[in-house]
């Protein structure tokens, strides 16, 4: 799995409403952006494309920041 500093420069590229250089590990993901249906399903799509690792959208309600995100995809990943 890649740093977790990658990663969040992924997510920053998939999201046009997302400031670049503005997520940190700990933001939290709803105050940056709408966690609606559509950028859950742009979200669970990246993370398919670039890791290769399938998540639910249990598993996003249940992350509230970016590094819970990372953990999750991370230890998806690792599992695999």
């Amino acid at each position: 799995m890649i740093a977790i500093e990658e990663f969040i420069k992924g997510v920053e590229g998939e999201f046009e409403d997302l400031e670049q250089g503005l997520l940190k590990p700990d933001s939290v993901i709803r105050e940056h952006f709408n966690w609606d249906s559509i950028n859950a399903l742009i979200f669970i799509a990246h993370v398919n494309v670039e890791y290769d690792v399938v998540i639910s959208a249990d598993d996003l309600i249940s992350s509230n920041t970016i590094q819970d995100l990372y953990n999750l995809v991370s230890s998806k990943a690792n599992a695999a």
